[in-house]
């Protein structure tokens, strides 16, 4: 319990999610206000949906904890009763620390255990009604992409606006875990990696099919190695660097330990945010763009409490993808329409039908990407790094029956051709202790152990002399560093699987990325089907489409939200007269 109540609480937590919802409202606490006695309830956003709690207050203490309604999975319920056992034994929210590896679900929970406590203390929140207002540049999302654009544009001397649908910030940038691809960075020169943009291009273009768009391929391998050193200046950990599928060189950099990128980033960006006073409006949802004379000039914005509109002299989109949209996954791609999905709830593909009216060109809408390795139950992601650390996969026959550094496109069909079309990820000790993001998944629950591979077979109820033999062969194919049955690369088969407990996780394929979206030219500006610049709007992030092709490698996501981001943010802040 006590690792709960560590210092760093709120910082990486609370006020790392939610603390930009006090845009929103304005507390009214009266004078050592004091729990009454009576049960309270409160609501909170988790990684799925609304989270409703109860409180019972007796002699002015909180006694019990209830959850009346939630959408988050099974295996977020360890870290809910963490929250809610702290939150007893310390009778306030504050000081209590999200739980690692379920940051969404926890945040959700603290956020509506407070307003509980508030209702018992008499607390009124009462939600800001917004008027029309104006500034120099709206940015639409707060992920990664509209964060770092935010950030760029405010340094160069911008009043930016960020606004977000949803109450909490990060969008798909919270759940990333891989890391940012590069080239020819400082991290990589400081740790003897010899590596070079020409090799970053190549392997883009080859994962992607070659349908990406080389102009902006270009962009995203000649700006990363200065993204990276941008986050270093912002506070970013960037020292570990890592091998992803469909990457011929170490260049996925993330933090000490291999941690997840995503969070890191998160914290990192709002920290830079609130350094340049930059107002994030949580719970402000975006409905429309307003032109004059074929210039966009702000946006049209709908809250809890009315309608406004904001005025603007550029408006940048980051508004994700529309992975969570199954209606519009099968409108493009209809056999997909029935996948579980890993994005979070808010990536509907909102701002296509902005920017209808104004004529802008969507390219590549058909090429979704498929994820080989979500957890079976919970759809959670098991992030690439995994594999790229060692592990292996093997089907219910036991048997390996892929190299498992294949692209993601590549090894989601090997997946789905087998048993059940589901198979697991399996790992030992030393992998786990070489990347510290399989400690979330431990924590999580989603780990099968055992002492042996025999054992871990049972467990699994895989045939154990197959399994067995699996092991054993892979061992003598890791010692002679050559893989006789899929060819994979020495230097991918990084440990011998030998290191006892033993782990697995059962995967399968679940629709994670949209490749396609709005079309944009070098400089991030909306692109019309006759070919020219909107003038006043940008775009960044999942909400483009050309970048990727027809598949993106693991790593290239980050390095696309800080690279265009932060390119969309400069080419705003230039158009209207700042350098």
């Amino acid at each position: 319990m006590k690792k709960l109540f560590q210092i760093l609480s709120l910082a990486l937590g609370i006020c790392l999610f939610t603390a930009c919802e006090d845009h929103n409202n304005e507390v009214l606490q009266p004078e050592e206000a004091v729990m009454q006695d009576g049960e309270y309830e409160g609501l909170g956003e988790g990684r799925s949906g609304m989270i409703k709690v109860a409180i019972v207050v007796k002699n002015h203490i909180i006694t019990a904890i209830r959850i009346l309604s939630q959408s988050e999975s099974v295996f977020a319920q360890p870290a809910e009763q963490q929250i809610m056992d702290a939150v007893l034994e310390m009778q306030t929210t504050e000081g209590v620390d999200a739980v690692s590896g379920a940051t969404l679900t926890s945040n959700g929970m603290l956020t509506a255990i407070g307003m509980a406590i508030d209702a018992a203390k008499g607390v009124q929140k009462e939600d800001v009604t917004y008027s029309d207002t104006s500034c120099d540049i709206v940015v639409v999302g707060a992920g990664g992409a509209g964060l770092s654009a935010a950030v760029q544009a405010a340094s160069m001397g911008a009043h930016v606006i960020v606004l977000e649908k949803q109450g909490i910030i990060g969008g798909n940038t919270n759940y990333a875990t891989g890391g940012l691809n590069a080239a020819e960075t400082s991290v990589q020169k400081s740790l003897g990696i010899q590596d070079s943009k020409q090799s970053h291009f190549d392997d883009t273009m080859k994962g992607g099919h070659y349908l990406n768009d080389v102009s902006l391929v270009t962009i995203l391998v000649e700006k990363a190695a200065e993204a990276v050193d941008w986050l270093i200046s912002l506070g970013a950990d960037m020292s570990n660097v890592g091998k992803m599928a469909g990457s011929s060189q170490k260049r996925t950099h993330r933090p000490n330990g291999g941690a997840a990128i995503g969070p890191h980033l998160v914290s990192i960006l709002n920290k830079a945010v609130q350094a340049e006073n930059i107002s994030i409006r949580t719970r402000n949802m975006v409905t429309a763009l307003t032109e004059q004379n074929g210039k966009v000039t702000g946006v049209k914005v709908s809250t809890s409490s009315g309608t406004y509109s904001i005025q603007a002299k550029a408006v940048i989109l980051a508004t994700g993808g529309f992975g969570a949209n199954l209606s519009m996954i099968g409108q493009y791609r209809p056999e997909l329409q029935t996948f579980k999905t890993s994005n979070h709830g808010g990536a509907t593909g909102d701002a296509f039908a902005w920017v209808t009216p104004l004529q802008a060109e969507l390219v590549q809408m058909d090429q979704i990407q498929i994820h080989p390795t979500g957890e079976k139950g919970s759809h959670l992601l098991i992030t690439e790094a995994v594999r790229g650390n060692g592990a292996i996969l093997v089907n219910r026959e036991g048997l390996r029956f892929a190299n498992e550094m294949w692209t993601r496109d590549k090894l989601s069909e090997a997946i789905l051709e087998q048993t059940d079309k589901s198979v697991f990820i399996v790992f030992d000790q030393s992998v786990r202790k070489s990347l510290s993001t399989i400690e979330n998944y431990a924590q999580q629950g989603l780990l099968t152990t055992a002492n042996t591979p025999a054992e871990l077979a049972k467990a699994l109820k895989l045939p154990v002399d197959a399994f067995v033999n699996t092991i054993e062969t892979y061992q003598v194919y890791q010692a002679t560093g050559e893989d006789l049955d899929f060819h994979r690369e020495a230097e991918e088969m990084l440990f011998p699987l030998n290191e006892a407990p033993y782990y697995a996780i059962e995967v399968e394929p679940v629709i994670h990325h949209t490749m396609g979206g709005i079309k944009i030219n070098t400089k991030a500006e909306v692109i019309t089907r006759a070919g020219n610049a909107i003038p006043g709007l940008y775009a960044a992030g999942e909400v483009t489409g050309g970048v990727h092709g027809g598949n993106r490698l693991g790593g290239n996501a980050v390095a696309d939200i800080v690279v265009f981001g932060k390119l969309a943010g400069t080419s705003a802040a230039r158009s209207i007269g700042l350098e």
